[in-house]
């Protein structure tokens, strides 16, 4: 019986599930499959998952729900994170046909062409310590401007995250992996390329199950300033106790690398920040974001923040509030902290009623724009930069 050809995708999360999403679609494609919007009807539905939040397994669900109602008759494969971390779950919802984890994901293919043949449904997954290998991937959804995965994993044990056991440890690309990733994009004209990982700043550790290779991202970010001929460069996400002074300082000479950074801070009181379990206190973030603006006053900052976490009383919040409100950043990305299984963060007491939650999401919302209008302001009448 011929095999079926046409194959939708649907990605939940970061852009690094975007990057990787965007590789295993080209991947299809090279054994002749065509792409299908996900909205139209095709012979495999691909759903390459998030498990950050709630929210994102919930609408897990409903793109399954929605895949077979469109093709009763589809193949439906669920990916990513959630699938790392509940392969059983997942298995037993209505209309899945297979579950791959992430060591199994770049051979989604065979995994899809057997099932077509079998239609044996199928869990291919591993325990999260068995995870290695690094696989490349990049998004070519905007021809101009690539999402580049160098590194993958994280060692840092956030009480509140869950990537860790979905992704593993970590691993990056080798410089010169990287090198042979930018001169492909490169010929196909791409103009921009944001690098992306789990923890970027953490480059250079284990490659394919090795010892560390004895490179940094700081040698990353100085190759790719002075071999190749890419015009611009960006720095997805980094964490503010890895973004060294020598980074910021070459940044703001460079003629590739954007003023932009964005830095994860996820809260401004020290007392919340320690029962996170983040490697920094918020005068380290602080010393951060007044270096880069000593140097590149111009530059974009953007920040990541979650509100409710449990024990963040009404006082802690206002600390955060008060914080992000006094220091020269550009614009928030605002979380609603979700209990998560398997985390340390979901056992602890002090719980903050959701409505709460919503209430201080707002508030910090409200304060993104007017940090943002702010921003745009000063950026008035000035040379116009594309920053952001």
């Amino acid at each position: 019986m011929e095999q079926s050809k046409t194959i939708a995708f649907h990605t939940l999360g970061c852009k690094l599930n975007f990057s990787e999403t965007s590789t295993i679609s080209r991947l299809f494609e090279q054994n002749e499959f065509e792409k299908k919007d996900f909205h139209d009807v095709a012979d495999v539905y691909v759903i390459n998952t998030c498990s950050v939040t709630e929210t994102a397994d919930k609408e897990c669900k409903q793109l399954i729900k929605k895949a077979k109602k469109t093709n009763p008759n589809a193949t439906v494969v669920v990916t990513g994170c959630y699938a790392q971390l509940k392969p059983e779950h997942i298995a037993k919802m209505k209309g899945v046909d297979i579950v791959i984890g992430a060591n199994e994901k770049f051979n989604i293919v065979q995994h899809v062409q057997q099932f077509q043949t079998t239609h044996e449904p199928q869990i291919y997954s591993c325990e999260v310590d068995e995870i290695e290998g690094f696989n490349s991937s990049f998004s070519l959804n905007d021809r101009t401007r690539t999402f580049l995965k160098v590194q993958d994993g994280c060692d840092y044990s956030c009480t509140f995250c869950t990537i860790p056991l979905a992704r593993g440890h970590s691993r990056s690309n080798t410089i010169q992996g990287v090198l042979d990733n930018v001169k492909e994009l490169s010929n196909i004209g791409v103009q921009e390329i944001v690098l992306t990982g789990v923890n970027l700043g953490d480059f250079g550790k284990g490659y394919n199950g090795s010892k560390n290779h004895n490179e940094t991202f700081f040698d990353l970010v100085k190759t790719l300033e002075t071999q190749t001929n890419i015009p611009r460069y960006r720095i997805s996400s980094i964490e503010p106790n890895l973004l060294t002074d020598e980074i910021i300082e070459y940044v703001a000479q460079s003629k590739r690398f954007m003023p932009h950074f964005h830095i994860p801070l996820q809260s401004g009181s020290n007392q919340v920040l320690g029962n996170m379990r983040r490697r920094y206190r918020r005068d380290v973030y602080q010393s951060r974001v007044e270096k880069i603006k000593s140097l590149i006053p111009h530059c974009c900052i953007g920040v990541d923040v979650i509100v409710g976490f449990p024990g963040e009383t009404e006082e802690l919040f206002q600390e955060t509030y008060q914080f992000l409100k006094t220091i020269d950043i550009s614009y928030l990305h605002v979380f609603t902290y979700s209990e998560r299984e398997n985390t340390i963060a979901k056992e602890m007491n002090h719980v903050v009623p959701y409505l709460e939650r919503k209430r201080r999401n707002s508030t910090l919302r409200n304060l993104s724009e007017k940090k943002m209008n702010y921003f745009i302001g000063q950026q008035h009448g000035q040379k116009k930069t594309r920053i952001i």
